[in-house]
């Protein structure tokens, strides 16, 4: 079931996001204070190394859980009906085919009449048997799959907004979180990006390490 597999791999790429986060955030810690660790650069890798273990926290406490049991939990329950639909579906397909064959041998019986006068009666036991047991399986699978694929809507309701919340505060704690790095830059930092100056200042840095000697051609 495509709902079951994805919700899954959600889950599953949620933690390797914010675990793939956290490694990234203590490489650029130890970037920053390798170099100087009094620095604004040095202080904002730290605040974010604290800001995203706590993010990773988060998934781990606050959102993998809930998430199993109102989400993974619920799909999983509907999603195990589904076998048992797809065998009924299947031994109808099974029952038609011994439908088909009972009224192909008694049709075969009425237009060329056999010797033995036991064979059309039985030929028709047969088929009117066949017959009673693929109708009442088709008739059930007429009925009621409809009403199943009705009824997942509102069974999935209240998975689909407990969803919804859930990203909606993890989205509002990262926000939190990592809004807080910002403060570690400095006002010049932040004016120049939002100026939109930053990327002259890399290309500059850039122009001046390629001038060094060892970065020579």
């Amino acid at each position: 079931m495509a709902l079951q597999k994805e919700s899954k791999a959600y889950l599953e790429a949620m933690r390797s996001m914010t675990a793939a986060q956290a490694r990234l955030a203590a490489t650029i810690d130890t970037f920053y204070g390798a170099a100087d660790r009094n620095s604004d650069g040095a202080m904002a890798g730290h605040a974010y190394k604290r800001s995203v273990e706590d993010l990773d926290g988060v998934i781990t406490k606050e959102f993998e859980q809930p998430y199993r049991t109102t989400i993974l939990e619920p799909v999983g329950k509907m999603a195990a009906m589904f076998p048992m639909v797809n065998e009924t579906i299947a031994k109808r397909e099974k029952k038609m085919l011994d439908y088909d064959s009972a009224r192909s041998r008694l049709r075969k019986l009425v237009d060329k009449p056999s010797e033995d006068p036991t064979k059309l009666p039985r030929a028709q036991q047969e088929h009117d048997e066949a017959k009673e047991i693929f109708d009442m399986l088709n008739d059930q699978l007429i009925a009621e799959l409809p009403q199943l694929l009705d009824l997942r809507i509102p069974y999935f309701d209240p998975s689909f907004e407990s969803m919804i919340r859930m990203q909606v505060k993890f989205a509002e704690e990262g926000y939190e979180k990592l809004g807080g790095v910002q403060r570690y830059f400095s006002e010049s930092v932040r004016d120049d990006y939002a100026a939109g100056q930053l990327d002259a200042q890399v290309e500059g840095v850039l122009q001046e390490m390629k001038e060094l000697s060892i970065c020579g051609a």
